[in-house]
């Protein structure tokens, strides 16, 4: 049997870089469900479209991008890469916050684009490169004002070390080659982790990294 296509809605007001999106992602072989120019036509279309993945522009007519991200992106519905103009750490920390899987700033290639459609909705959190660093800096001042982070469910370096190599996007391939350890090794790590913080998936290790920004 045939595998199935992934389900992508576009949502952006411009309508020729609406339209360039969708066509790069069919011929791409993704199936476009539906397209939307504003926020509220995004959320009237989404229930009945029933995307896979959601690529949102942030900057849309009310509701805005992360409004529309934090009523799509639940329990059950579909994931959200952000293909935004801005690159700036505010929108990235707000988008991620609402429940963003993504975030791809518009200046990215038409290859990125689709490896980014495909590994979000496989569950794996992808970010143009350095958003995820900046991020990350900023919640690492913010524990620092805080005071110490709560030692329960302590990690050890090592899986201290594949965590912040998820937040920023790896694959356990990718993070087994660069720290020349076999790809189970790698993957039963990220399962302690998982274990030791309560969590379920790579998406919901990648928002506690930034949350709780860990070294």
């Amino acid at each position: 049997m045939a595998e199935q296509a992934v389900r992508v809605m576009v949502v952006d007001d411009h309508p020729m870089w609406r339209d360039a999106v969708e066509r790069d992602l069919a011929a791409a072989g993704f199936e476009v469900v539906a397209v939307a120019a504003t926020g509220r036509e995004a959320l009237a279309r989404c229930p009945a479209a029933r995307p896979d993945v959601v690529v949102l522009d942030l900057q849309i007519p009310e509701p805005n991008g992360v409004e529309v991200t934090r009523a799509v992106a639940v329990e059950g519905g579909p994931r959200v890469l952000i293909l935004s103009a801005s690159g700036e750490q505010a929108d990235v920390l707000e988008a991620v916050k609402a429940g963003a899987t993504g975030y791809l700033v518009k200046s990215a290639s038409r290859a990125e684009l689709i490896d980014a459609v495909g590994k979000v909705a496989a569950g794996e959190a992808v970010y143009t490169a350095g958003l995820a660093g900046l991020v990350l800096g900023e919640f690492r001042r913010i524990e620092a004002a805080d005071g110490p982070p709560d030692e329960e469910n302590v990690l050890t370096p090592r899986e201290t070390e594949i965590l912040r190599m998820v937040a920023k996007g790896l694959s356990s391939t990718q993070i087994a080659e660069r720290l020349v350890l076999s790809h189970r090794t790698v993957q039963n790590h990220t399962q302690n982790t998982l274990r030791k913080l309560q969590l379920h998936n790579r998406v919901e290790l990648t928002r506690y990294a930034i949350e709780k920004g860990l070294e």
